[in-house]
């Protein structure tokens, strides 16, 4: 299966937000900007954040925006 925009394979578009979640555990992005910054479109980039959720790696805040899931994480 590839994404959108680019000829990406799932598997490397997984690995590169969590690499730049791990690199930046500030980060907090919607899905729009997610979108932009990895080049996907809605649908995917909806599937692969909330696999993300699913996973626990991330979390969706209060107000839409996706967050590393960390011990110290204030939701």
């Amino acid at each position: 299966m590839t994404l959108a925009y680019r000829d990406v394979s799932i598997n490397d578009a997984l690995r590169r937000v969590k690499g730049e979640y791990l690199e930046m555990p500030g980060l907090r992005l919607t899905t729009a900007q997610a979108q932009r910054l990895w080049g996907l479109d809605r649908e995917s980039c909806h599937a692969l954040l909330g696999a993300l959720v699913d996973a626990k790696f991330l979390y969706k805040t209060h107000d839409g925006a996706f967050s590393l899931n960390r011990p110290d994480s204030h939701r």
